[in-house]
């Protein structure tokens, strides 16, 4: 059985759909966490905001995810 073009495109498609869930379930878990330490800090440790810190070193990973679904990084590891 021969992979059409047609096929090479669903296949592609269904990937793309995959990453974008993934990307949206990242997203979700960062901005609930994000906000459960930003209340705790806020209501109950208050003074400094160490807050700021998981929410930059996170954010740098969620920053290379959204590039990854992109398509920034194809050209670097070869993949389509």
């Amino acid at each position: 059985m021969h992979d059409t073009e047609s096929d090479r495109e669903d296949q592609a498609h269904a990937r793309a759909l995959q990453r974008q869930r993934g990307l949206a379930l990242h997203f979700a878990g960062y901005i609930i966490v994000v906000s459960g330490l930003f209340a705790v800090n806020f209501l109950w440790l208050k003074g400094e905001p160490w807050f700021v810190l998981p929410m930059v070193g996170w954010g740098s990973v969620l920053a290379l995810h959204v590039a990854r679904v992109i398509g920034l990084f194809n050209g670097l590891f070869g993949n389509k």
